[in-house]
Protein backbone atom coordinates (compact mmCIF):
# COMPACT_ATOMS: atom_id res chain seq x y z
CA UNK A 1 0.00 0.00 0.00
CA UNK A 2 2.81 2.39 0.85
CA UNK A 3 4.33 1.83 -2.62
CA UNK A 4 1.07 3.02 -4.16
CA UNK A 5 1.06 6.08 -1.92
CA UNK A 6 4.68 6.84 -2.80
CA UNK A 7 3.88 6.67 -6.50
CA UNK A 8 0.89 8.95 -6.05
CA UNK A 9 3.01 11.44 -4.13
CA UNK A 10 5.64 11.58 -6.85
CA UNK A 11 8.07 8.86 -5.80
CA UNK A 12 8.45 7.46 -9.32
CA UNK A 13 12.18 6.88 -8.95
CA UNK A 14 11.63 4.97 -5.70
CA UNK A 15 8.83 2.99 -7.33
CA UNK A 16 11.15 2.03 -10.22
CA UNK A 17 13.79 0.82 -7.74
CA UNK A 18 11.15 -1.18 -5.91
CA UNK A 19 10.06 -2.77 -9.17
CA UNK A 20 13.60 -3.81 -10.05
CA UNK A 21 14.20 -5.12 -6.54
CA UNK A 22 10.95 -7.10 -6.71
CA UNK A 23 12.05 -8.44 -10.11
CA UNK A 24 15.37 -9.57 -8.65
CA UNK A 25 13.68 -11.11 -5.63
CA UNK A 26 10.95 -12.92 -7.57
CA UNK A 27 13.20 -15.94 -8.10
CA UNK A 28 15.32 -16.40 -5.01
CA UNK A 29 18.13 -18.80 -5.82
CA UNK A 30 20.89 -20.00 -3.55
CA UNK A 31 24.43 -18.90 -4.42
CA UNK A 32 25.22 -22.40 -5.68
CA UNK A 33 22.10 -22.42 -7.89
CA UNK A 34 23.04 -19.01 -9.28
CA UNK A 35 26.53 -20.31 -10.07
CA UNK A 36 25.08 -23.37 -11.80
CA UNK A 37 22.68 -21.17 -13.79
CA UNK A 38 25.51 -18.86 -14.80
CA UNK A 39 27.76 -21.75 -15.83
CA UNK A 40 24.98 -23.53 -17.74
CA UNK A 41 23.84 -20.43 -19.59
CA UNK A 42 27.41 -19.40 -20.40
CA UNK A 43 28.27 -22.92 -21.59
CA UNK A 44 25.15 -23.03 -23.76
CA UNK A 45 26.01 -19.62 -25.23
CA UNK A 46 29.60 -20.60 -25.97
CA UNK A 47 28.41 -23.91 -27.45
CA UNK A 48 26.02 -22.04 -29.76
CA UNK A 49 28.79 -19.68 -30.82
CA UNK A 50 31.15 -22.58 -31.54
CA UNK A 51 28.47 -24.64 -33.31
CA UNK A 52 27.66 -21.65 -35.48
CA UNK A 53 31.06 -22.11 -37.08
CA UNK A 54 29.77 -25.39 -38.55
CA UNK A 55 27.29 -23.45 -40.68
CA UNK A 56 29.68 -20.56 -41.42
CA UNK A 57 29.21 -21.16 -45.15
CA UNK A 58 25.56 -20.16 -44.69
CA UNK A 59 25.79 -16.69 -43.16
CA UNK A 60 22.10 -16.41 -42.38
CA UNK A 61 22.03 -19.56 -40.23
CA UNK A 62 25.39 -18.58 -38.79
CA UNK A 63 24.08 -15.16 -37.76
CA UNK A 64 21.02 -16.59 -36.02
CA UNK A 65 22.91 -19.24 -34.06
CA UNK A 66 25.83 -16.93 -33.23
CA UNK A 67 23.56 -14.11 -32.06
CA UNK A 68 21.50 -16.48 -29.92
CA UNK A 69 24.71 -17.75 -28.33
CA UNK A 70 25.85 -14.19 -27.79
CA UNK A 71 22.63 -13.29 -25.99
CA UNK A 72 22.84 -16.42 -23.83
CA UNK A 73 26.41 -15.58 -22.83
CA UNK A 74 25.55 -11.97 -21.96
CA UNK A 75 22.39 -13.06 -20.13
CA UNK A 76 24.30 -15.57 -18.05
CA UNK A 77 25.58 -12.82 -15.78
CA UNK A 78 22.00 -12.09 -14.75
CA UNK A 79 22.17 -15.29 -12.71
CA UNK A 80 25.05 -13.89 -10.69
CA UNK A 81 23.91 -10.32 -10.09
CA UNK A 82 20.22 -10.45 -10.95
CA UNK A 83 18.44 -9.07 -14.01
CA UNK A 84 17.70 -5.69 -12.42
CA UNK A 85 21.32 -5.07 -11.51
CA UNK A 86 22.37 -6.32 -14.96
CA UNK A 87 20.12 -3.73 -16.61
CA UNK A 88 21.37 -0.99 -14.27
CA UNK A 89 24.98 -1.85 -15.09
CA UNK A 90 24.28 -1.95 -18.83
CA UNK A 91 22.66 1.49 -18.66
CA UNK A 92 25.42 3.00 -16.51
CA UNK A 93 26.92 6.19 -17.95
CA UNK A 94 30.27 4.46 -18.45
CA UNK A 95 28.87 1.81 -20.79
CA UNK A 96 25.59 3.19 -22.17
CA UNK A 97 27.12 3.82 -25.59
CA UNK A 98 28.77 0.40 -25.70
CA UNK A 99 25.45 -1.18 -24.72
CA UNK A 100 23.54 0.76 -27.38
CA UNK A 101 26.04 -0.17 -30.09
CA UNK A 102 26.01 -3.82 -29.02
CA UNK A 103 22.21 -4.08 -28.91
CA UNK A 104 21.98 -2.21 -32.22
CA UNK A 105 24.45 -4.55 -33.88
CA UNK A 106 22.58 -7.62 -32.57
CA UNK A 107 19.33 -6.26 -34.00
CA UNK A 108 21.07 -5.32 -37.25
CA UNK A 109 22.53 -8.83 -37.62
CA UNK A 110 19.12 -10.42 -37.07
CA UNK A 111 17.41 -8.01 -39.48
CA UNK A 112 20.02 -8.68 -42.17
CA UNK A 113 19.71 -12.43 -41.66
CA UNK A 114 15.96 -12.82 -41.22
CA UNK A 115 14.38 -9.99 -43.19
CA UNK A 116 16.85 -8.88 -45.85
CA UNK A 117 18.43 -12.32 -46.51
CA UNK A 118 21.66 -10.71 -47.65
CA UNK A 119 24.78 -12.77 -46.98
CA UNK A 120 27.20 -9.87 -47.37
CA UNK A 121 25.23 -7.56 -45.07
CA UNK A 122 24.84 -10.37 -42.55
CA UNK A 123 28.60 -10.97 -42.46
CA UNK A 124 29.25 -7.24 -42.03
CA UNK A 125 26.66 -7.10 -39.24
CA UNK A 126 28.23 -10.11 -37.49
CA UNK A 127 31.66 -8.46 -37.65
CA UNK A 128 30.13 -5.32 -36.12
CA UNK A 129 28.45 -7.48 -33.47
CA UNK A 130 31.75 -9.14 -32.52
CA UNK A 131 33.54 -5.79 -32.32
CA UNK A 132 30.72 -4.30 -30.26
CA UNK A 133 30.76 -7.31 -27.91
CA UNK A 134 34.51 -6.91 -27.38
CA UNK A 135 34.14 -3.18 -26.73
CA UNK A 136 31.18 -3.79 -24.39
CA UNK A 137 33.13 -6.47 -22.49
CA UNK A 138 36.12 -4.16 -22.14
CA UNK A 139 33.88 -1.62 -20.38
CA UNK A 140 33.81 -3.91 -17.34
CA UNK A 141 37.62 -3.96 -17.01
CA UNK A 142 39.06 -0.76 -15.50
CA UNK A 143 41.12 1.25 -18.00
CA UNK A 144 40.89 -1.51 -20.63
CA UNK A 145 39.16 0.62 -23.25
CA UNK A 146 41.71 3.42 -22.80
CA UNK A 147 44.56 0.97 -23.17
CA UNK A 148 43.07 -0.62 -26.31
CA UNK A 149 42.35 2.81 -27.81
CA UNK A 150 45.92 3.95 -27.24
CA UNK A 151 47.27 0.69 -28.65
CA UNK A 152 45.17 1.04 -31.80
CA UNK A 153 46.27 4.64 -32.25
CA UNK A 154 49.91 3.62 -31.96
CA UNK A 155 49.49 0.66 -34.32
CA UNK A 156 47.54 2.61 -36.92
CA UNK A 157 49.69 5.73 -36.79
CA UNK A 158 51.25 6.22 -40.21
CA UNK A 159 53.81 8.80 -39.18
CA UNK A 160 57.38 7.55 -39.04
Amino acid sequence: MWKLQASLLGGDEERQDDFLDDFNGSCPLSPLQRLYGFAGCLAAGLACMLLSLVVFARPIKFAIIFTFGNLLAIGSTAFLIGPGQQIRMMLDTVRIYATAIYVGSVILALVCALLIHSKILTIIAIICEICALIWYSLSYIPFARNMVSELLVRLCDTEI
